[in-house]
């Protein structure tokens, strides 16, 4: 595991500050998709976030960045950006121009699947030049594709690769792609969901161990998001599990793991088996962490 530098306790220099932050799907029967989450994100932490799958990890991601589609809405809340300057953004209150430059300048985020993120008649280079072409309109053509070179190498990818089109490179050269036009204009802030999910062991630990060079190098904080709790054990910082649209749990990586709190996150660490030791009975297991009167427990 990584040292740990930071603890349960809010960040002490926030790069991102999440209050009271709630998204509703509307319609006949309304989902209350996130509700009242708060946390914070320190400078150059990797924050993870944990849960299964249909809990409100990415349309947390896609609220704080305001991608979010109909009939989804943010209800209450703000997200508050801290820069390296020391002045405050509000997120929820950008609009229009001032919002489409905000993203990608300061904030970017990396979808999980990187084949259907990418355009497939679109060339690497193409796609990465429009980064620079939206977001930096005075850059000349050269410069533009000199620095689309530099982003794929700094990800491990040869230059000679910006001719290729997204089929002609493997799942894992799809993703370093993504993740090099994510810091294409060196943002505080990477929102990452799920970005190894369809990934092979092998890959993965290389995107892992990529994220984590780059982080170290260009000190942008990371919100990683996985269902995969074991995985966030090893590279976050801090970790907050997610159930039902809320966050049931905070803590350090290391301190989460040997002392969990919740009985959904020691349900998740039980889900898990072990390397080593007997086998166990998983299924009982997560049984005996279910609290009273939750879904899946046997009357007594």
């Amino acid at each position: 595991m990584t040292d740990r530098t930071t603890s349960s306790r809010p960040a002490a220099h926030p790069v991102l500050s999440v209050r009271d932050f709630s998204v509703d799907y509307l319609g006949p029967h309304t989902v209350e998709a996130v509700q009242h989450v708060s946390l914070e994100l320190g400078r150059g932490e990797i924050l993870g976030l944990a849960g299964e799958s249909g809990c409100g990890k990415s349309t947390l991601a896609y609220g704080i960045t305001r991608l979010l589609r109909p009939p989804a809405l943010i209800t209450s809340g703000q997200a508050v950006f801290h820069s390296r300057e020391g002045y405050e953004i509000d997120i929820s209150a950008l609009t229009g121009q001032e919002l489409r430059q905000f993203r990608w300048d300061k904030i970017a985020l990396v979808l999980q699947g990187a084949m259907n993120s990418l355009n497939p008649v679109i060339s690497i280079r193409s796609q990465l030049e429009d980064v620079f072409t939206c977001h930096r309109p005075g850059m000349g053509r050269r410069e533009r594709w000199r620095r689309c070179g530099d982003l794929l190498e700094r990800v491990g990818v040869d230059r000679r690769r910006l001719r290729a089109y997204p089929h002609e490179l493997s799942g894992g050269m799809r993703q370093r792609v993504m993740i090099a036009m994510a810091l294409a204009l060196d943002p505080q802030i990477l929102i990452m969901d799920e970005p190894t999910t369809a990934l092979d062991v092998v890959v993965q630990r290389e995107i892992l161990d990529e994220i984590t060079r780059l982080r170290q190098e260009f000190g942008f904080a990371v919100i990683f998001i996985t269902h995969d709790l074991p995985l966030l054990l090893e590279i976050a910082d801090r970790i907050a599990v997610m159930k039902a649209g809320r966050i049931v749990e905070l803590n350090d990586s290391f301190e989460l793991y040997t002392d969990p709190r919740d009985p959904y996150t020691k349900r998740l660490l039980a889900s898990f088996p072990s390397l080593l030791g007997e086998r166990g009975d998983f299924i009982r297991a997560g049984a005996d962490n279910l609290g009273p009167g939750e879904p899946g427990r046997k009357a007594e």
